[in-house]
């Protein structure tokens, strides 16, 4: 791993980093220097990540983390705390899209357990965080949203209020927290070949929506990077898009 100090120090917290962007992300924030706690509910994904981040000299560990329970987030961040000496970034990126029925035809429990994962979920996440990142002085929360949390897609009702709710919770954290030097911003990555979005690999285009960039979770980085680095006080309460098409 080619060692980078711009983030040496820092302590970061990755949500759903067992594969697809949040993997990606754990990775990239490694190789600038920062020590990364890798989380998400399969154990077994996210030992991987941190042994190919350690693998390469970075600094990782893995916990397995159901992000619906409060109390497995607060020992997530106690046990990053003991390890990193404090917590400095949160990327919240785990997430699920459960249903893709019209709201009559839904399965209420797929419904309910998109919102806890992708809404409640970033809720523990954030509110759980506050007390650590303002003992560091500051901190920096980024969240993933998507362009169905902007505009609404026929058959995605789930998904698109959960990330709608999402939206909202970013800009009421960044009016709570801007005096405590913590900014809070969407990552609003567009369509990527993930195992969420079910897009293969070698395909090239997104079916209904063929004028969009279709990305590997790297082509998310360089924005995360951004975010995750940019100086005080930075943007904060804002979405940032690699979408193609306006909200």
């Amino acid at each position: 791993m080619a060692q980078q100090s711009i983030l040496a120090g820092k302590v970061a917290v990755v949500t759903g980093a067992g594969r697809g962007i949040g993997a990606a992300i754990a990775e990239a924030l490694a190789e600038a220097g920062a020590q990364v706690a890798c989380a998400a509910r399969s154990g077994d994904e996210v030992e991987a990540t941190a042994a190919r981040i350690n693998a390469r000299g970075g600094i990782a560990f893995a916990h397995a983390t159901d992000v619906t329970d409060a109390d497995a987030v607060a020992t997530l961040y106690a046990a990053t705390v003991a390890r990193g000496g404090g917590l400095d970034l949160l990327f919240v990126n785990a997430g699920v899209s459960l249903d893709q029925s019209p709201v009559e035809s839904s399965d209420p429990q797929a419904f309910e357990e998109t919102m806890r994962v992708n809404l409640f979920g970033a809720y523990h996440c954030a509110r759980l965080a506050v007390p650590h990142m303002r003992a560091r002085g500051g901190g920096r929360m980024v969240m993933t949203g998507s362009g169905m949390g902007h505009s609404s897609l026929h058959g995605h009702a789930a998904y698109s209020c959960s990330k709608a709710g999402l939206w909202m919770l970013v800009r009421i954290l960044a009016d709570e927290l801007r005096a405590d030097g913590i900014a809070v911003n969407e990552l609003v990555p567009g369509p990527v070949r993930t195992a969420m979005t079910g897009v293969p690999q070698s395909s090239a285009s997104v079916v209904n929506n063929p004028v969009e960039w279709l990305k590997q979770p790297q082509d998310v980085v360089p924005l995360a990077m951004f975010l995750a680095t940019h100086p005080a006080p930075g943007p904060t309460g804002q979405s940032f898009s690699l979408m193609r098409r306006t909200f």
